[in-house]
C-alpha cells in the first residue's frame, strides 16, 4: 500500500499500514509502511484519528501510535494549534492518561510525554503552575482507577517532564523561561517524592519510580540543599537490593550537578552518610558481589572527584574527608583481577588526578600543609597501583578471551599514565621506592620472586621514565645494574624489560659505560619473535640517542640484524623499524666502515631484486619488490653522515660527533650502484602506482635525508623521472619532482637537469588535462603542489618561452571545481603563491590580466555553494591574494560578475551582493576578516544564514 494524498490519511489505512510494519515479512513493504506513517503522523487528519486509535478496543500497538501522533503534533507543530484549544487538549490528556494509569505502559509514558510537551509550551504564561496542577489532578480520589496505579501514572509523568526539556526543540529564550519556570515548580514535587519514599507502607516498584523521578529532576540543577532529604532516603534505599541500582543512579546524578558544589554544608553532611557504605561494600567484595561494590564505589568517586576542591577547603573536616579518600583507595585496590573479576577499580583512577591538581593548585604555605597529609597516601596509591597492574598467573592468563586480555592492557596504560601524572607530586623520592623494592625482590635468597611481581615494579620505572627526564636520578644506575639478575623466563617480563631499557635510552646516551649490560639482552631478544615489538623498537631507540657511542658493538649488532632479517623472524614494520636503527648505527661509522657494512647488508637484497627482476609481474613477486625497495628506504632515512649531535648551553659537554667525512655519500655510492636494477625493475611495472610509490620512496626519503649531498644523482634522477611521468603518470613522481624543486632548482648547475622534468612533467600533466583529469584527482592534486612549490622556489621556471603559463592557469581554475577537498585546497595555495608574481614575472601578470575574472567566477561559484563550507578559508585567501595584488582588475571583475542575477546563488539580493563586494575590496590587509565576511557570505548563499547549522560553524 502507498496511498498518499490527504483523504487517505483515515483510520482504517493507518491500521491497515501499522499491522503491515508488525506484521508483513517483506521488508520493502515494512519500509513503505513506515514512510507513509511518518507522514500521516505530521499530516492535519492526525487530530482526528489519533484519538480514535486511544479507544479502549483497538491493541496496544494501535494505541501507541496514537499517542505518538499526539506528542508528535504538539512538540513539533506547536504553532498550529489554536490557543483557545490548549484547555480542551489538556483536559483529554489528562482524561487519557488516567485512563491508561492502570493500562498498557508505553501508551502511558507516549501519553505523559504528550502532557509533558504541552505543559512545556504553554508555561509560564498560558498554564501557570502546571507541575502543581499535574500533583492536585492525580492526588484527588477519581472514578474507577485505584490510588496506586494514578500515583504511578504521576511519577511517570513527573519523570519525563524534565526529559522532555532536554531533548524539546524550544527556543533559547522559551528555555531559560521554562527552566526557571520548573525550577520554581520543584517545591510541589520534592514533599510528594519524600512522603512517597518514606512511607512504611510504599511499594518497591512506587519507591523505584520516586528515585528515578529525582535522577530526572536533579538534571534541571535543582538545589542540592532543597533534595536533601530525598538524597539521604537514597542512602537509606541502599539497602534494599531491589531498590540498589536506582537508589545509586540518584546519588550519582544528585551530586554530580555542577551546580551543587556551591552546597558546602549539604555535601559535609554526605560525606559520612557515604562512609557508612564501607562495611556494605566489604560484605559485597566477600561475597563476589560486583554489583554493589560497583555501584557504592561510584557514589564515592562521585563524591570525591566532583566536590574534592570544596572538601579539601573544609580544614576542620580533613579527617572524614582523609576517610572518604581512603574509602576510594579500597575501591582501587578492589581484590581480583581486572577485567575479570572486577570492574571497579578503572573507575577511581581519574579522582586521583583530580586531587592531585586540587593540592597542587594552592600556593605554597597551605600546599605544604595538604603533602603532609596526601603525599604518604599517594605513595600507598602506588603500591595498589602496581598490585593491580601485576598479571595474573599463566594458567589463568590463558584462559582470558583476547577481549579481556585487551581491556587488561587498555588498563595497565591508564595506570601508567596515572603514575606518571603521580610522579608530578612525589618526584624523585618514588623512583628510590620503586627501585628499593626492586633490590629486596631481586637480592631475596630465601624465596624466589614471582615474575609477576618483578615485571609489575619495572612496568612503574618505565611508565615514569618512558616520558620523564630521568637523568639526574641516581638510581638508574643501580637499576641497569639489577636487570642482568632478572630470571627472564616468561614474555610479558621480557616485553617489560626490553620497554624499560628502551625508555632509558637517553640515559644511556649519557652514560655509555652501562650500555656493555644491556646490549646483550636487547640482541638476543631480537631473535624472538614474540619480543619482536619490544626488541626492535628498544634496539632502535639505543640506536638513534647512543649511536657516537656504538661504534665498537656494530659489527655485532649488524650481524645479529642480518641473521633476523634473512631468517624472515619479524613482520615487515619491525623489518623497517629494524633499517631505521641500522641507518642510524652506521651513520656514526666512518664512511669505508658505512660502505663495507651497507654492501654486506644490502647484497643479498639486491641479488633477489634481481631475480625477481627478471621475472613476469605476479602477485606474490610484486610484495617481494615493494618489501626489499621498503627496506632500502627506512635505511636511507636514518642513514644521515651530517648530522651532528646539536648541543647547546654553556656548560654542554663536549660535543661527540662522527670524525669528518670526504668522498661522495655512501648512500649515492649505494644508489648509483642499483640505479641500473631500479630501472629494470621500474620498465617492468612501471603500471603498478604501489611499485612506482615504492621506488620513488627510497628517492625521496635519500632527497630529505642528504639534501645536498644527493646532488650526484640529480640529473640521472631526473632523466628517469621525466621517462617514467611521460611513460604512464602517477601522482607519486610528481612528489619526488617537487622534493627535487625544493631542493635543487635554486643552484646554478642542477637547473638545467631540473628545468627540464619540471616543463616535461608539466606538458605532460596538461595533456591530462585536455583529455580528461577527472579520473586522476591525486594527480592533479601533486600537480598544483608542484607548480605551488615551483613558484615557491624558482618562479624563474615560469619564465621559460616552453612553459604554458595560460595553460597551467585554466588548469588550476578547472581544478578548483573538483569534488575533492584535498586537490581543491593544493590547487587554492597553487593561486595564493601565482598571483603575487604579477609584479615580477611578466607571463604570470599577462595571464592574470587577461584570464583573472575566469578565476573569481570560479571562486565566486564555490563560495556560492559549488564547493563544501570547509574549505571557505582557502577561497577566501584566493580573493585576499586578488585583493592585494590585482585591487584594480578585481574592483571591475567583481561589479561585472555580481551583476548576472542569480549569481553566485539564487538567495541573496542585489544589495547582499553589494555589501559582500564593498567589504571584500576594503579588506587589503585583514586576511582573517576576508575569511569571516566569506563565511558570512556563503551562508547567506546556501539559505543557512542564523540556522543551527550556522552556530556550529
Amino acid at each position: 500500500m502507498e496511498p498518499d494524498t490527504a483523504a487517505d490519511f483515515t483510520v482504517e489505512n493507518v491500521e491497515k499500514a501499522l499491522h503491515q510494519l508488525y506484521y508483513d515479512p517483506n521488508i520493502e513493504n515494512k519500509n513503505l509502511a513506515q514512510k507513509w506513517l511518518m507522514q500521516a503522523q505530521v499530516s492535519p487528519q492526525a487530530w482526528q484519528f489519533c484519538w480514535v486509535l486511544l479507544r479502549p478496543e483497538k491493541v496496544p500497538e494501535i494505541q501507541y501510535f496514537g499517542a505518538s501522533a499526539l506528542h508528535t503534533k504538539i512538540s513539533r507543530y506547536w504553532g498550529d494549534i489554536p490557543a483557545e484549544q490548549y484547555d480542551s487538549l489538556k483536559t483529554q490528556l489528562f482524561s487519557q492518561i488516567a485512563r491508561f494509569a492502570s493500562g498498557s505502559k508505553i501508551v502511558l509514558t507516549r501519553l505523559c510525554v504528550a502532557l509533558a510537551s504541552l505543559a512545556l509550551n504553554m508555561m509560564p504564561e498560558a498554564w501557570p503552575g502546571a507541575v502543581t496542577e499535574m500533583v492536585r489532578m492525580f492526588q484527588e480520589e477519581g472514578g474507577e482507577v485505584d490510588g496506586r496505579a494514578r500515583c504511578l501514572a504521576l511519577l511517570e509523568l513527573l519523570t519525563v517532564l524534565p526529559e522532555e526539556f532536554q531533548t524539546s526543540r524550544l527556543p533559547q529564550y522559551r528555555k531559560g523561561q521554562v527552566r526557571g519556570a520548573l525550577g520554581r515548580e520543584w517545591v510541589a514535587v520534592y514533599p510528594l517524592l519524600q512522603q512517597l519514599l518514606r512511607q512504611p507502607d510504599s511499594p518497591p516498584l512506587v519507591k523505584a519510580r520516586v528515585l528515578k523521578c529525582l535522577s530526572s529532576w536533579v538534571l534541571l540543577d535543582v538545589p542540592l540543599n532543597e533534595s536533601e532529604g530525598l538524597v539521604e532516603a537514597s542512602f537509606t534505599a541502599l539497602a534494599d537490593p531491589e531498590l540498589f541500582d536506582t537508589a545509586v543512579e540518584a546519588i550519582v546524578n544528585t551530586i554530580s550537578q555542577p551546580d551543587s558544589q556551591r552546597y558546602v554544608n549539604t555535601l559535609l553532611k554526605l560525606v559520612p552518610q557515604v562512609l557508612q557504605l564501607q562495611e556494605q561494600l566489604r560484605d559485597a567484595v566477600q561475597n563476589g558481589d560486583m554489583e554493589t561494590s560497583h555501584g557504592i564505589c561510584r557514589i564515592a568517586v562521585s563524591l570525591g572527584e566532583n566536590h574534592s576542591r570544596a572538601l579539601l577547603e573544609q580544614v576542620e573536616h580533613w579527617q572524614s574527608f582523609l576517610a572518604l579518600v581512603n574509602m576510594i583507595m579500597f575501591c582501587t585496590g578492589i581484590p581480583g583481577h581486572y577485567p575479570v573479576n572486577e570492574t571497579t577499580s578503572s573507575l577511581t583512577l581519574t579522582f586521583w588526578y583530580t586531587l592531585q591538581d586540587d593540592i597542587m593548585s594552592f600556593e605554597a604555605e597551605k600546599q605544604a600543609v595538604y603533602l603532609q597529609v596526601y603525599r604518604p597516601v599517594y605513595f600507598q596509591l602506588v603500591d595498589v597501583l602496581l598490585h593491580k597492574a601485576q598479571f595474573p598467573t599463566d594458567q589463568e592468563y590463558a584462559s582470558w578471551s583476547s577481549d579481556e586480555k585487551e581491556q587488561f592492557r587498555i588498563y595497565r596504560v591508564d595506570i601508567s599514565d596515572t603514575l606518571m601524572y603521580v610522579y608530578e607530586m612525589l618526584g624523585a623520592e618514588l623512583l628510590s621506592n620503586l627501585y628499593d623494592k626492586l633490590g629486596r625482590l631481586l637480592t631475596n635468597t630465601e624465596q624466589t620472586p614471582t615474575w609477576q611481581h618483578t615485571e609489575a615494579l619495572l612496568y612503574g620505572f618505565q611508565s615514569i621514565a618512558e616520558t620523564i627526564d630521568v637523568n639526574y636520578s641516581d638510581v638508574i644506575p643501580g637499576l641497569i645494574g639489577l636487570i642482568p639478575r632478572i630470571n627472564i623466563n616468561n614474555v610479558q617480563l621480557a616485553d617489560t624489560v626490553m620497554f624499560t631499557i628502551g625508555a632509558l635510552a637517553e640515559w644511556l646516551a649519557d652514560h655509555p659505560v652501562m650500555l656493555s649490560s644491556v646490549l646483550p639482552l636487547v640482541l638476543q631478544a631480537l631473535g624472538n619473535p614474540d619480543l619482536s615489538v619490544s626488541s626492535v623498537s628498544t634496539l632502535k631507540k639505543i640506536c638513534r640517542e647512543c649511536k657516537y657511542d656504538l661504534p665498537p658493538y656494530a659489527a655485532n649488532i649488524v650481524a645479529v640484524s642480518q641473521e633476523v632479517l634473512i631468517k624472515q623472524i619479524h613482520k615487515t614494520s619491525q623489518c623497517m623499524w629494524l633499517m631505521q636503527a641500522l641507518g642510524f648505527l652506521l651513520s656514526a661509522l666512518p664512511v669505508e666502515e658505512i660502505l663495507r657494512n651497507l654492501q654486506s647488508l644490502i647484497t643479498p637484497y639486491i641479488q633477489q631484486l634481481e631475480k625477481l627482476a627478471e621475472e613476469t609481474p605476479n602477485p606474490s613477486n610484486k610484495l617481494a619488490i615493494i618489501h626489499i625497495l621498503g627496506l632500502l628506504s627506512n635505511l636511507f632515512t636514518t642513514l644521515d653522515i651530517t648530522k651532528q649531535e646539536e648541543e647547546s648551553g654553556e656548560n654542554a659537554p663536549p660535543i661527540k660527533s662522527a670524525p669528518p667525512q670526504t668522498g661522495p655519500n655512501p648512500v649515492v655510492v649505494v644508489l648509483q650502484q642499483v640505479f641500473a636494477l631500479i630501472q629494470t625493475v621500474l620498465s617492468k611495472w612501471l603500471n603498478d602506482s604501489q611499485v612506482v610509490e615504492a621506488v620513488c620512496a627510497i628517492f625521496e626519503k635519500s632527497v630529505k635525508t642528504l639534501l645536498h649531498d644527493f646532488a650526484p644523482m640529480v640529473s640521472q634522477l631526473s632523466a628517469m623521472l621525466g621517462q617514467m611521468y611521460s611513460t604512464i603518470p602517477q601522482a607519486s613522481a610528481l612528489d619526488l619532482t617537487r622534493q627535487m624543486v625544493h631542493i635543487f632548482a635554486s643552484e646554478t648547475n642542477h637547473f638545467p637537469p631540473i628545468k627540464a622534468l619540471f616543463e616535461l612533467v608539466t606538458s605532460v600533466t596538461l595533456n591530462i588535462f585536455q583529455q580528461g583529469p577527472r579520473d586522476h584527482p591525486d594527480i592533479v592534486d601533486s600537480f598544483m603542489q608542484l607548480q605551488a612549490q615551483a613558484l615557491k622556489r624558482k618562479p624563474d621556471l615560469f619564465l621559460s618561452e616552453s612553459l604554458d603559463v595560460k595553460a597551467v592557469f585554466h588548469c588550476g581554475v578547472l581544478s578548483l571545481k573538483f569534488p575533492e577537498a584535498p586537490t581543491v585546497k593544493s590547487t587554492c595555495l597553487f593561486f595564493t603563491e601565482l598571483i603575487p608574481h604579477c609584479a615580477d614575472v611578466p607571463p604570470v601578470a599577462r595571464v592574470v590580466q587577461e584570464n583573472g575574472k575566469l578565476l573569481l567566477l570560479a571562486v565566486l561559484e564555490a563560495i556560492g555553494g559549488q564547493s563544501s563550507r570547509s574549505l571557505m578559508d582557502q577561497f577566501a585567501e584566493v580573493l585576499f591574494c586578488l585583493n592585494k595584488h590585482c585591487f584594480a582588475l578585481l574592483t571591475v571583475w567583481l561589479k561585472e560578475a555580481l551583476r548576472s542575477p542569480g549569481f553566485p546563488s539564487s538567495r541573496v539580493s542585489d544589495e547582499q551582493k553589494d555589501t559582500f563586494s564593498q567589504q571584500v575590496l576594503r579588506e587589503r590587509v585583514n586576511k582573517r576578516r576576508v575569511k569571516d565576511i566569506v563565511k558570512e557570505f556563503t551562508l547567506v548563499c546556501r539559505g543557512l544564514h542564523g540556522t543551527e547549522y550556522a552556530a556550529d560553524y
